[in-house]
């Protein structure tokens, strides 16, 4: 239904969870699909069915890193039609006493980076009438408590997804997505292992957690044509969201 044959796409962070589960949609609907990271994943890893993503080193923190990435995907395909920044995350921090190091470093990676490579995409995405898909997370849009420069970071580029959308149109469209809650390999150590991730799912309208399918079936709507008039957009795929904490607190409440 969302064609996205024949297009060059560039996922950012697009060797593992999310990014890699894009990858993998873009690829089964006939997309050309370059990958990158800081470091290469293992072989065994990257070298299962299916897998032909190609990947490059680059680490999207570095202006100069972004610019030789856009470089290389040009060169090799001739064009870049769809950039997905996804490269993020931000581990737990107690904001009394992190340091301003750790906090820079969060914000560069999830606000700084997506913007530095859009900026180096820019040409080839207006060259193909294409698009920027920026993955952001519900913490920009509620209270980020224990993570703090994470949401912060998120809630900036949802900002800035609707001005570029403003200053690039007609000519590049710039959407986002808010994902919920995404079941990825690293989900038992943060969300307190298997019967922590049950207690949760127990209590999300959908029944259950995001997975990496869900957010890559946005962004397959989101690059195709379909989309031709979608921009400045925040889609939200999250189930429906988090119930309120103050619920499970009458519940509590109503048990004792």
């Amino acid at each position: 239904m969302f064609s996205v044959e024949g297009q060059t796409v560039l996922v950012t962070g697009g060797t593992r969870g999310i990014g890699r589960g894009i990858a993998s949609a873009f690829l089964d609907a006939g997309a050309e699909v370059y990958v990158c990271a800081r470091k290469a994943p293992a072989p065994a890893h990257a070298n299962t069915a299916n897998w032909a993503a190609r990947f490059i080193e680059a680490d999207v923190r570095e202006p100069s890193s972004c610019a030789a990435l856009i470089q290389e995907v040009v060169n090799k395909s001739g064009k870049l039609d769809t950039l997905i920044n996804n490269a993020g995350g931000g581990p737990a921090a107690d904001a009394a006493t992190v340091s301003p190091r750790f906090t820079e470093s969060i914000v560069r990676l999830n606000l700084l980076a997506p913007l530095l490579i859009s900026q180096a995409a820019f040409e080839a995405l207006k060259a193909a009438g294409g698009s920027i898909i920026n993955i952001a997370s519900v913490s920009a849009t509620r209270s980020s408590p224990g993570t703090v420069a994470y949401g912060a970071a998120k809630a900036g580029l949802l900002s800035a997804t609707t001005s570029l959308a403003q200053e690039w149109g007609p000519h590049v469209r710039v959407n986002a997505i808010i994902a919920g809650l995404i079941k990825t390999e690293a989900s038992q150590a943060h969300y307190g292992g298997e019967q922590g991730m049950k207690r949760l799912e127990a209590r999300l309208p959908s029944g259950r957690m995001g997975t990496p399918d869900d957010i890559a079936n946005a962004c397959l709507y989101l690059a195709s044509r379909r989309a031709a008039y979608v921009s400045g957009a925040a889609l939200e795929v999250f189930g429906g969201g988090e119930p309120p904490s103050f619920l499970t607190f009458i519940e509590e409440a109503s048990r004792t």
